[in-house]
């Protein structure tokens, strides 16, 4: 019986030992399928990721340059225009190097030419006459303090006559105030009547000192009423002397004529000094200061300019336009400022310096920053630069290139076009 079992252990162990056999190569042969999908796999996601990576520094790369170290939109030393024979036989290229120049910040704006307003007089007189004599024509100059018309005025033979009565009564009270004051001092006269001579003098006083002023009112000099006072003339003659030095721009004078107070007899201006008003906006109102140099243009004569200082800023902000008016003073010694012109002013605000400046043509915009290309060895580099003032058909610049670098001034839009295309052929773009 133990020999008939042996057989068919035998049998079965080696059956047994045959199907693990079996199932162990499978296994190896399925482990060894899946690492090598697995290493498949793994080596296609790592391809993957290369690839990815490759465009993705691609990328980078091309940001790096587009947004590099020279600014957002900077670019690299090595991303530079080249052109060839028929490139530059079709694009006409032009230059100009960086260089020092004085240069000025200014902020321009819109003004008007007005009369000083210390430089302008209007003849009229306060009381009805009539015009008796006309001493100067329309155009005709006249010194401060030359006769201009003659008035006859009932006003001015009242206040003469007034005048000669209060010298009068003011005299007599004099004596008379004396005589009692003697009389009183030695004891023979009245204390009341000195005391009435004494009243009755300061009311004289008074009344001569009404009189005199009155003549004052009517236009009479102090030296004309000492003149009258020794004349004793009465007569309603009056004469109208030039307020100011200047030219006579209105002469409504009709020999004859009867004016009063609302008549505007003639019109003086000193031409010599004139104002422009301008309107600045409220954004720029701390630039301005009082006693900044100022540079006048008007239509009437192009390619001149006029210089003149500001002198007055106002205090109150116009809410329609948001602005305020500054005023300029300027100099008008050939005459050829008229008020009532429209001015350009240019409000300078700072002093003349010596500055890095290059013609305003090379200047490109991109985007929020400014582009320049520079002429470097036959070939065209691009540069972001910061710009200042402008002036002249000049920008400054405050960083980026050198005095001395030859920048592009025409063709420089055809650059940076083929930049573009250049940069975007590196990237696989095209």
């Amino acid at each position: 019986m133990r020999k008939k079992l042996i057989p068919i252990f035998l049998i079965i162990f080696l059956l047994g030992w045959g199907m693990s056999c079996g199932r162990h190569h499978r296994s190896e042969n399925t482990e060894g399928t899946q690492d090598r999908s697995s290493n498949t796999q793994e080596s296609d996601r790592q391809l993957g990721r290369e690839a990815g990576g490759q465009r993705q520094a691609v990328g980078r790369g091309f940001a790096q340059k587009a947004f590099g170290s020279r600014g957002r939109r900077g670019w690299g030393p090595n991303d530079v225009v080249e052109l060839s024979k028929a490139e530059l036989e079709m694009i006409e290229i032009q230059t100009a190097d960086a260089t020092f120049q004085s240069l000025r910040s200014h902020l321009a704006a819109m003004g008007k030419v007005l009369a000083h307003p210390l430089r302008k007089a209007i003849v009229s007189y306060a009381f009805p006459a009539r015009i008796s004599q006309i001493h100067v024509q329309l155009g005709d100059w006249a010194k401060k303090g030359q006769e201009l018309v003659t008035l006859q005025s009932e006003e001015v033979g009242i206040a003469k006559s007034d005048f000669y009565k209060a010298m009068a009564d003011h005299e007599l009270a004099k004596v008379n105030f004396e005589r009692e004051k003697s009389l009183f001092d030695r004891g023979v006269g009245a204390k009341k009547n000195y005391l009435t001579a004494e009243a009755e003098l300061k009311v004289s006083e008074a009344s001569l000192t009404a009189a005199h002023k009155k003549l004052h009112v009517l236009g009479f000099t102090e030296e004309q009423v000492e003149a009258i006072s020794e004349t004793h003339q009465i007569n309603p003659i009056i004469t109208l002397y030039a307020p100011i030095s200047g030219k006579i721009i209105e002469n409504n004078a009709i020999l004859g004529a009867m004016i009063d107070q609302s008549t505007e007899i003639l019109t003086m201006l000193d031409p010599t000094l004139l104002c422009i008003d301008a309107e600045i906006y409220e954004k720029d109102v701390a630039k301005v200061r009082i006693g900044q140099d100022v540079e006048v243009s008007v239509p009437a004569y192009p390619g001149e300019s006029f210089m003149g200082k500001t002198c007055f800023i106002s205090d109150v902000l116009k809410e329609e336009t948001r602005t305020i008016t500054v005023r300029t003073e300027v100099e008008n010694k050939e005459y050829k400022l008229k008020p009532g012109m429209f001015a350009d002013i240019k409000i300078y605000l700072n002093h003349q310096t010596e500055v890095l400046v290059v013609p305003e043509e090379a200047i490109l915009d991109e985007k929020d920053e400014k582009l320049v290309f520079l002429k470097k060895n036959g070939k065209y580099l691009p540069v972001i630069v910061e710009i200042g003032i402008k002036e002249g058909g000049y920008v400054e610049i405050l960083r980026g290139i050198q005095e001395g670098d030859n920048v592009v001034t025409k063709g420089n839009y055809q650059l940076k076009s083929k930049l573009y295309d250049e940069i975007l052929k590196k990237a696989g773009v095209h």
